[in-house]
């Protein structure tokens, strides 16, 4: 676990990061190192431990690198221990982006969102993928299992990766999300 102020080191890198961000070099280059830039850590609960395995062939077959963060099985378990291993790992930089699948995806969302550094988002179509990504700048994806279907989610996966994170105006919102997060910190 990671100490307040190591915590807060983070957090002001991810402010810079975003304050002096250009389309030519994004801030998630820049905090990411090059082996994980087509990275994804992706967690579920049980509710959607069948969608997370499709999800990851998907990835796997798309070039990207895939850390499975859980669950394993469809052996009922319990999804913040799952969104907080993916966001953890976002927060770190061990992977560019996260992908978080339970009933609904709300819960994932939340837990995600505690995690410094954590931009988490709940999306249920094409257009929530694409904005979370170009006006958010959105790191983790979360997707709810039991509200979507399979090609759906892959649709979804596949534009929000693919969406650029569109600095200009969004910059300023985003490092204000930032400034929030920084001021809660202790």
């Amino acid at each position: 676990m990671p100490t307040p102020e190591q915590v807060r080191a983070v957090v002001r890198k991810v402010v810079e990061e975003v304050l002096g961000s250009t389309p030519a070099a994004s801030p998630e280059k820049a905090s990411i190192p090059a082996s994980a830039q087509r990275s994804v850590a992706i967690g579920a609960d049980h509710g959607g431990y069948a969608l997370k395995e499709s999800l990851m062939a998907w990835l796997r077959e798309a070039g990207f690198a895939v850390t499975d963060c859980g669950t394993f099985s469809t052996d009922s378990c319990d999804y913040p221990d799952f969104a907080h291993e993916v966001a953890r790992r976002i927060s770190d930089g061990s992977c560019r982006n996260g992908v978080i699948v339970d009933g609904a995806g709300i819960g994932s969302a939340m837990v995600a969102n505690k995690v410094p550094g954590v931009r988490a988002a709940l999306c249920y179509d094409l257009s929530s993928a694409r904005n979370s990504r170009e006006h958010n700048h959105a790191n983790v994806l979360t997707l709810g299992a039991a509200l979507i279907g399979g090609g759906l989610a892959r649709q979804i996966l596949e534009t929000w990766l693919e969406t650029p994170w569109g600095p200009d105006r969004h910059a300023r919102r985003v490092e204000k999300i930032s400034a929030v997060e920084a001021r809660y910190l202790r």
